[in-house]
């Protein structure tokens, strides 16, 4: 015992130098090889001109920081957080688990820390423990519990990232079946003008039209609903919805590119996103705080919880799958015949509040819900065993195991492709529809517009600063670069926005 209790309390001062040398090289190395990991993991997407998929490395790496930030301050406050004394009737309410149930999370440790000696008494005992025992007053947090509540960070942030990266790749790659829609309707050569002139369409007999707009019910509010609902569980998006959206969208933003490759502006879009949706919020970690203070014995508010970002994601497909719907009524109601091919018309109006990116904070919480779910589960699982209380029933588990799987696949394989296809169906469009060094181009011309519009003091030197002629002369050295890898339909494209904006 007293070797137990001299072990318990050995400092650095009697600790063995090649225990303290060897511990530090494996904590040094594993750090340092993950550190070398992500850069040259953004070396390598720098290299593949991948700026957005590096700045999400680059926000995994600022979640990172701030996992390591909330460990050190764990670790540091813990002697302080010991010390805090509450009376001890304020600890018998609004528990995970009866106390009767504690014999459960002893056997566990017992069993658990049995490979380390003493590993139990360490995590249970502490220089601290008799301290509010002392006061008769219980501790604010334990130091096993302390040291569970740091694990518990730690996997959910690791989580949130793996399976936001997941879902973005699997979607990514279902997107990238795409390229050969692309591809085919590219081979096809033929001109939008053109076929205005020399084609008429009758709006009621087109496929697009009849698979979305007519048919029996399909002019019902409710029934039309009700078929983007189930529409989104299978061919969410087809072949004709690609051809006739990418048409809308080229006709509305850039009449004057007819061949503008829209597939690979997409995939820059949702590149772009993807840093977004892989951080973890502010309101996310609120979210955190919230269940943790729910979580309490009887509620089962660990199963409830997971059918949020289940009827959120139906929600957000329905929702995607109507817009679909509403473009074609809408050319439907107002068309019987129309001059070359049937171009639907982009419109924020179709989305909630008017604001498509919308779809990406809902999808944003859906992914960090469902990553949570499965977290919470292995977490529970290797910290307090499959039987431990706070796991639940077995009949309450099985539901949200399988809604959780559910969740992850739909929202991969048929929720992102729909929302990084359906949002381009706004009134304007992203900054990605540019090369990068065009957008840079861009900003900077814009910027110093601004900065003489607040600056200028001579308005004659303002206006012709910013005069048409002006605009024009400092984008021709633009465009002919760009007209090297073949952006001159996106460059033309912007030179009409701009000339637009100046006059």
């Amino acid at each position: 015992m007293s070797g137990g209790g001299g072990d318990e309390g050995t400092s650095l001062e009697f600790t063995p130098t090649w225990i303290v040398a060897l511990v530090c090289t494996v904590i040094v190395a594993i750090s340092l090889l993950v550190e070398r990991i992500i850069h040259y993991g953004g070396k390598y997407l720098l290299k593949k001109n991948q700026k957005p998929l590096y700045e999400a490395l680059q926000k995994i790496k600022e979640e990172l920081m701030l996992l390591g930030f909330i460990s050190l301050l764990l670790t540091v406050l813990q002697a302080r957080i010991l010390k805090i004394c509450i009376p001890k009737h304020l600890t018998n309410h609004w528990l995970p688990c009866k106390k009767d149930d504690v014999n459960d999370s002893v056997h566990f440790q017992t069993n658990f820390f049995s490979l380390i000696p003493g590993g139990r008494r360490l995590l249970s005992g502490s220089a601290n423990s008799g301290y509010c025992e002392a006061k008769d007053k219980a501790p604010l947090l334990s130091l096993t519990a302390l040291h569970h509540l740091h694990t518990f960070i730690f996997v959910l942030a690791v989580s949130h990232v793996t399976f936001s990266a997941l879902t973005i790749l699997f979607g990514g790659i279902k997107i990238r079946q795409w390229k050969s829609w692309e591809d085919s309707i590219k081979k096809e050569e033929y001109n939008p003008e053109e076929v205005l002139r020399s084609k008429v369409t009758h709006v009621h007999d087109h496929d697009f039209i009849k698979g979305r707009f007519l048919g029996f019910g399909k002019r019902s509010t409710l029934l039309g609903w009700l078929h983007s609902f189930v529409k989104q569980f299978f061919g969410s998006v087809t072949k004709l919805d690609y051809t006739t959206l990418r048409l809308g969208f080229i006709m509305t933003h850039c009449k004057k590119n007819p061949k503008f490759d829209f597939h690979k502006y997409m995939t820059r879009v949702l590149e772009a996103d993807f840093k977004k949706v892989v951080g973890i919020s502010w309101y996310l970690w609120v979210f955190v705080v919230l269940f943790l203070l729910l979580n309490v014995h009887g509620w089962h508010t660990y199963f409830w919880i997971a059918f949020v970002p289940f009827g959120l994601l139906l929600a957000v497909g329905t929702k995607l799958e109507h817009v679909i719907t509403q473009l074609a009524g809408e050319v439907a109601a107002k068309h019987i015949a129309v001059e070359g091919d049937l171009v639907v018309k982009p419109s924020d109006d179709h989305f909630w509040f008017h604001r498509p990116r919308l779809v990406l904070f809902l999808i944003h919480i859906i992914l960090f819900q469902n990553s949570f779910e499965i977290a919470f589960f292995f977490w529970i699982w290797a910290q307090y065993r499959f039987n431990s209380c706070i796991m639940g029933q077995v009949g309450y588990i099985i539901p949200r195991l399988v809604i959780g799987v559910f969740v992850q696949f739909l929202c991969s394989y048929s929720t992102l492709p729909l929302y990084a296809i359906v949002t381009q169906m706004g009134s304007s469009f992203k900054k990605e529809i540019f090369d990068e060094h065009i957008q840079e181009g861009l900003l900077v011309w814009a910027n110093k517009a601004r900065r003489r519009a607040v600056n200028g003091s001579n308005q004659v030197e303002h206006k012709e600063s910013t005069s048409p002629m002006s605009v024009q002369l400092a984008q021709v050295g633009t465009q002919e670069s760009a007209m090297e890898e073949g952006n001159g339909g996106e460059i033309s494209h912007a030179n009409d926005q701009l000339n637009s904006k100046v006059n």
